[in-house]
């Protein structure tokens, strides 16, 4: 237990450190977008195109991977717009929302870290390969989705219209640039100068903690604003059915071990501020969004750790 407390304590302290620096007033807000944008646009990048560039890829282990985690993707994204829609009775575009919270982890600024810490080189593999296709794939999905709900209100636009400006946002994304330059860099074999992999490790090495802290800073602006009922059950959704829907679908679909393993802590990962963006773009319950991404957060914590012990990390 103290091995699973040593990977992943630290990384919520990070998330707390950055919460109480905004809090306090030591550091102003400004100070906090300005670090989110350079792990969103250099530091994170680069620890992308490290991990991928050096890299040793198993095809047939990344597309197992997908078929897992998509799979428990899947599953909680159904029960949490049956249950937004029938319990809570939610229109249509906030039970995208909420369904979209019960299965977006916080791959990036969590889940880098996290996984880093505790598995290493491999561990980045896996979650790299997830995030090549995890921003794309569920942006899109859910983007489309509530412009379906929308067409019936007579409010929609073109769906052609909204795929060429999705496509365009994940073209410009600086992650998915990494990722890609990086995948060429692997699989034509090229050899970057020691000069430039030194200033690469370093500023990847600085990613993990910039993107905690600059979370922190981000939680303590969202706070916990409303849609409480529906936050707490997106929240569990999120990071107990997700989770233990990745650990029997691994199993199925015969992940290696450390795939496995990640592949779980990654679905077991609170929620992330795409919630917020999706919620915000469609002017849908902004309330819940910025609740379920700080109730997700704090209750991490713990849920993470549990599915840590289960999982057998450290052991």
């Amino acid at each position: 237990m103290s091995a699973i407390f040593a990977n992943v304590l630290p990384v919520f302290i990070l998330i707390l450190v950055g919460w109480l620096l905004l809090a306090t007033g030591y550091l102003k807000a400004d100070v906090g977008q300005a670090m989110g944008a350079f792990v969103f646009k250099v530091a994170v990048p680069v620890l992308l195109f490290t991990a991928i560039g050096r890299a040793d890829f198993d095809p047939g282990a990344a597309f197992r991977l997908w078929g897992a985690y998509f799979s428990g993707i899947a599953i909680a994204w159904i029960a949490g717009q049956l249950i937004s829609a029938r319990v809570f009775h939610r229109d249509p575009k906030a039970s995208v929302v909420m369904a979209f919270s019960s299965c977006f982890s916080n791959l990036v600024l969590i889940g880098l870290p996290l996984i880093s810490r505790t598995f290493g080189s491999e561990g980045l593999l896996v979650i790299s390969t997830l995030l090549a296709v995890h921003l794309p794939t569920m942006m899109t999905i859910s983007t489309v989705m509530i412009e379906f709900q929308e067409s019936r209100d007579g409010t929609h636009h073109p769906l052609s219209e909204i795929l060429v400006q999705i496509s365009k946002s994940l073209v410009r994304n600086p992650m998915i640039i990494a990722i890609l330059s990086g995948a060429v860099v692997n699989l034509l074999g090229i050899h970057l100068p020691d000069a430039v992999m030194s200033v690469t490790d370093q500023l990847a090495h600085i990613a993990g903690p910039m993107a905690l802290v600059s979370l922190g800073m981000s939680l303590r602006q969202y706070g916990v604003s409303g849609s409480l009922a529906p936050a707490f059950a997106a929240s569990g959704l999120k990071l107990v059915l997700m989770p233990a829907a990745v650990f029997l679908t691994s199993r199925l679909f015969d992940l290696p071990p450390v795939w496995a393993m990640t592949a779980v802590l990654c679905a077991s990962i609170p929620p992330g501020v795409n919630v917020w963006l999706i919620a915000n773009q469609f002017n849908s319950d902004r309330r819940f969004a910025a609740s379920v991404i700080t109730l997700g957060t704090a209750l991490g914590v713990i849920t993470v750790s549990a599915w840590a012990a289960l999982i057998g990390v450290g052991t």
